[in-house]
């Protein structure tokens, strides 16, 4: 007895994305040690890294994104982030280490990829704690100082801002900068803020790939669940339903991803490990967004825990 066999008429049934086939899912899941096998469809460039802890996992993730910014700080080139708020670990090492090595970022210029927003895209004051500019600067751009990326360099998505995000990110790549995404894997296995279910609006793979963004976007409700257990204390009163979102059209153009799964909570307890199963072995579709990240250079950070095995444990 299991979710396929007793999902028809239940209150689940159509619930979730409709590309979503549960066997080809659960198949994708396999034995801990393989977690890191190379999969045809990877990107001879893409590295999945376990971590054996949250400390080691955050100091690996910060490395890696500050080690970017370095190299092009070597360089004279400018380079382009595209961040997440979640997680969140990694930028206090990447203060750490910008710090310690006195690497401005004046040639650094970041897009928040996604903002909680209301259905006209009007998005959260960046002084309320829920919103994810106040997050960025309390988390990155404050703690940076004199090393900090300029104001003007900064970019959220806000309805007036997000629409710009194409011109200035082509803009960037022309004048030779290195696009880098970092990321965070949804439950729903959504990039940013875009959703599997997005899949339905286009139609095919090649229309949903173009998408640059969207204002005001309908999110999961295990979406809203997820953010209501990860940052609003369990308050699902507090978590808005849309949001503001940059679209794949916008991150696969991305010439280094930098990725992190660090999903588990306490006595075993874990909601992550089959969204990273998922990511690393479903083939490539829009139907579940996280599936391209292995088609482009760059690494994927995970807790060890993650990888499982899972299995039924009551806690």
């Amino acid at each position: 007895m299991d979710f396929n066999s007793t999902v028809k008429g239940s209150a689940l049934e159509g619930f979730y994305p409709a590309g979503w086939d549960f066997e080809k899912i659960d198949a994708c899941v396999g034995a801990p040690e393989t977690v890191c096998d190379r999969q045809p469809g990877w990107n001879k460039d893409f590295t999945p890294v376990m971590c054996s802890d949250l400390g080691e996992f955050e100091t690996y993730m910060g490395h890696e994104i500050a080690m970017q910014i370095k190299l092009a700080a070597d360089r004279k080139q400018k380079i382009a982030f595209i961040l997440p708020v979640g997680p969140m670990g990694m930028y206090k090492w990447v203060v750490y280490f910008l710090r310690e090595w006195k690497i401005s970022c004046s040639h650094v210029w970041t897009f928040n990829m996604d903002e909680w927003a209301d259905g006209e895209g009007n998005t959260l004051s960046p002084e309320d704690h829920g919103s994810f500019q106040y997050a960025m600067e309390n988390a990155l751009f404050d703690p940076l100082g004199e090393y900090t990326v300029p104001k003007a360099q900064r970019n959220f998505a806000t309805k007036t801002n997000l629409p710009t995000y194409p011109e200035k990110i082509a803009a960037l790549k022309k004048d030779g900068a290195k696009l880098i995404l970092v990321y965070g894997i949804g439950r729903m296995c959504h990039i940013a803020f875009w959703e599997p279910t997005f899949a339905a609006d286009f139609a095919d793979a090649s229309q949903w790939e173009k998408a640059p963004y969207r204002l005001g976007a309908r999110i999961h409700p295990i979406t809203v669940e997820q953010n209501a257990l990860t940052s609003f204390k369990s308050r699902t009163t507090l978590v808005p339903c849309r949001a503001n979102t940059i679209g794949p059209g916008l991150f696969l153009q991305a010439d280094y991803a930098i990725g992190g799964a660090d999903g588990c909570f306490n006595r075993g307890m874990q909601w992550q490990g089959l969204s990273l199963w998922m990511t690393l072995r479903h083939e490539k579709t829009p139907w579940i967004t996280s599936s391209y990240m292995p088609t482009l250079p760059g690494k994927l950070f995970f807790l060890k825990e993650l990888a499982g095995p899972l299995v039924a444990e009551c806690n």
